[in-house]
């Protein structure tokens, strides 16, 4: 059985998670088999009070890992919605997800947007997505990128799928 594993990488606020939701529906419509969603928001408390630094993501990035390969493990296709903005993090969640089939999506979307976005949830320290895209890693190397400014994500979703 092939081990598959979809990283989304990109800026809080970008659209990953909203992205993993709508590639998991096509994932079980199009493919046989389970797809979990492992995301960071699931391990990193943030609060519109309390920057997040790089420190704190590789804190829980090995719990995102472990999460990802306890599902592998179980036989499930992963999506794994991440902010990884070092190369340490990087080589981490690679690491974990050695062994599987990995497709490496960049999600991006404006600057203007990210803003937008980042207010709108009141959740997140002002400032943290316009970081989070500029210190993004890696810049370059994925196998897709997509631009959560104007396409629906189930546009993306479909994209996502034909690179499988």
């Amino acid at each position: 059985m092939t081990r598959r594993a979809i990283l989304l990488n990109g800026p809080s606020s970008s659209g990953k998670s909203t992205l993993a939701r709508a590639l998991r529906q096509v994932l079980l419509k199009d493919w046989n088999g389970v797809w979990d969603i492992v995301s960071i928001d699931d391990h990193l408390k943030m609060t519109a009070d309390e920057a997040i630094e790089e420190d704190d993501v590789y804190a829980v990035s090995p719990m995102i890992c472990a999460d990802a390969l306890k599902a592998l493990d179980a036989g499930h296709g992963v999506i794994v919605d991440h902010v990884i903005t070092s190369g340490r993090i990087f080589r981490q969640t690679m690491d974990a997800l050695r062994g599987a089939q990995s497709l490496l999506v960049h999600v991006t979307c404006s600057r203007e947007e990210l803003i937008r976005r980042e207010a709108a949830r009141k959740n997140r320290c002002p400032g943290s997505a316009e970081a989070s895209f500029d210190y993004l890693f890696p810049q370059s190397g994925y196998d897709l990128t997509v631009d959560t400014t104007a396409q629906p994500p189930e546009d993306m979703a479909v994209e996502i799928l034909s690179c499988l």
